[in-house]
Order: C-alpha cells, then structure tokens, then sequence
C-alpha cells in the first residue's frame, strides 16, 4: 500500500479562492471590505515570517491587513493599550497577536484582551470554554485544529465512530483537535510526555494526528495499516547536502508512513497552508457578524 498524499496547498488554495469570491460578492453588496490586524512583538524571524505569509494571504482573498510591529522592549501595558484600540477600530474585524511574545510579558491576559468578536485566532478562553462544552459553539476555532478537520473531512466520508490518537497536548493544536475529534462523534485518546507505550497506543488509531515538535517521532510500526495520518509537526534537521543546509521534517516518519497509511499529509504543505486559510476564513465570519 502506498498512501494518499492529502495535498493541503491544493485544498487551501481551492478554499481561499471560495473565500476570495465571497468577499468579492459582499464588497459589491457595498458592505466594508473584511480587516485583519497582527500585532507582533519583538523580532523573532519565524514570528516574522508567519506575519509576512498572513498579510500576503490577505492579499490572495481580498481582506485589507494592518500590521502593528512593537519593539521587545514595549511593555504589557503598551501592548494591551495597543489591542484594546484595535478593539474599537470598526475597519479591523480580526485581531491576531502573534506568538510566542517576549519574556516578561502575560501572554494570557492579552489573550483575553482580544474583544471576543475579534479573536479570529480563537484561542480566547471564552471561545476554548465553549468548544470543550457539548451544546456550546464557538465563536472562532483556532486555525491549525480547524484546518485539520477540514482535511480530514475531505479525505474520510465520516470521522463518527473512528478512534483517533491526538499525540501532543499544547494549548495550539493538541488539546483543542481532540475536542474538534470529540464534536465529530470519534472516540480520542490523548498522548503526551508521561503516557505509557505510545506506539501501542498508536496503533489502534485510525486516525493518528502528530503535534510534538519530535522530528520523524513515529515510526512506520506505529501505524495502523489504513490509518490516516495528520502530521502538525515542522522541524530542521541538518542536511549539509541541501542549499539550506536543512531539510524540513515532521513528527512522523513519512516514508515509512506512506507504506503503511492510506492517506498521509507531507511536510511541508500539509497542514500549514490549511493554518492560513482558516485565518481568512475567520476574519470572513468575523466582518459578517458585525454587519448584521
């Protein structure tokens, strides 16, 4: 068997040209043009390029972004100072204050300073309190998760009944993917660093999602003949035989993997190129509640 390769770059372009004509549909409406806003702190060149990629994004679909850079130095009450503006910006429906920030800063209360109906982001703990209760809905689904549901979705009929192994339990991806998983009526078991025989664990999955920042972490034996495979992870090994002098990896051990899964996705363009499209996809939803 070699597995599918679930090509998220074709299925976030396919999804950010739906975005793109909806805006176009509402901006003939005469209704306000969607707008985003980052907020990054310091200069942390991944952080850098994350923002880069988010406002070309915006680009692509139609949404006009604002960007905010603080030096490393701003305080907390700079930046709270900073989002609490922005909430109040009628022109900006989506907020995104890019992580990790600098030390000495509260990362959880500027979370919480995002006005809800901005929190595009959705790691506001009104909007996480919510996608953990049943009968509740979120305002916003944080971007990597929902991403990944997406492309589940498109690769299996129906993700009810399948018992899903989430490795990983961050605040970003881990925990709340599991809940998504939960809401799809599958039966989740959630791997961290203190769970015994992972592998074993692993291989009762049929749908096994990777987030633990472990380069090629799972190995092909881990993995149920037929599963499909979510891998979150990107990671730099050093291959002095590249242009970079690194390759880019996952959590899981692809050409392995793709001898023993059904469908897989690769890293790079997987899941990253779904992060994006989802955050359009929230700054959308975002400008339409606030014309309603």
């Amino acid at each position: 068997m070699t597995a599918k390769i679930i090509d998220g770059k074709k299925i976030s372009k396919e999804l950010k040209n739906e975005i793109s004509l909806k805006i176009h549909e509402r901006i003939a409406k005469g209704l306000p043009r969607p707008g985003l806003a980052t907020v990054l702190v310091g200069q942390n060149p991944a952080s850098q390029v994350y923002v880069r990629s988010k406002h070309r994004a915006c680009a692509q679909v139609g949404i006009q972004s604002y960007g905010y850079d603080l030096p490393a130095d701003a305080s907390q009450q700079e930046v709270e100072h900073l989002v609490s503006k922005l909430n109040f910006n009628p022109e900006i429906h989506g907020i995104l204050v890019q992580l990790p920030l600098p030390d000495g800063l509260d990362e959880e209360k500027l979370l919480n300073q995002v006005a809800l109906e901005k929190d595009v982001d959705g790691f506001h703990p009104v909007n996480i309190g919510r996608l953990a209760q049943k009968g509740r809905k979120p305002l916003f689904i944080p971007c990597t998760p929902s991403g990944i549901i997406y492309l589940l979705r498109r690769t299996i009929r129906s993700l009810e009944g399948k018992n899903a192994v989430v490795l990983g339990r961050s605040n970003i991806v881990g925990m709340p993917v599991s809940l998504l998983l939960l809401r799809e009526n599958a039966t989740v078991t959630i791997c961290h660093s203190r769970t015994k025989d992972i592998p074993a664990l692993s291989r009762k999955a049929d749908i096994l999602v990777a987030a633990i920042g472990k380069p090629e972490f799972v190995k092909g034996d881990w993995i149920k003949p037929g599963a499909v495979v979510i891998d979150v992870g990107v990671n730099r090994v050093d291959d002095p035989g590249s242009k970079r002098g690194y390759r880019l990896v996952g959590d899981v051990a692809f050409d392995e993997a793709l001898e023993v899964a059904s469908a897989i996705t690769p890293v790079p363009g997987g899941v990253g190129p779904m992060t994006i499209a989802m955050l359009m996809k929230n700054t959308l939803d975002a400008a339409r509640r606030s014309t309603r």
